[in-house]
């Protein structure tokens, strides 16, 4: 069942839970509101690397209740910011 996109307040919020999951499971030494939700989460933006991707897919796949699948042709725009990647937790969350 896919979700309605949040908008304004709805995804500022998301954006900002979806960054403090990532801070936590990665243990950043930074705070989720320094993410910048629309900077690169790989090399020069966040600089995760594949296994952080892979770390941040389970905490999402358990927090919202879908599979973010290694083998899926949209990856690279799903995790090419924290906007992107927020956007498609809000469409496609079960919980």
């Amino acid at each position: 069942m896919t979700q309605t996109p949040p908008t304004g307040a709805e995804l500022d919020a998301l954006i900002a839970e979806v960054a403090e999951q990532i801070v936590t499971a990665l243990n950043l030494e930074m705070s989720a509101s320094e993410i910048d939700p629309d900077a690169p989460l790989f090399g020069d933006g966040l600089g995760l690397d594949s296994i952080d991707i892979l770390e941040i897919a389970l905490v999402i796949s358990k927090k919202y209740g879908f599979q973010l699948r290694s083998d899926n042709q949209d990856n690279v725009r799903i995790f090419s910011s924290l906007r992107n990647l927020t956007l498609h937790i809000a469409a496609n969350r079960t919980v």
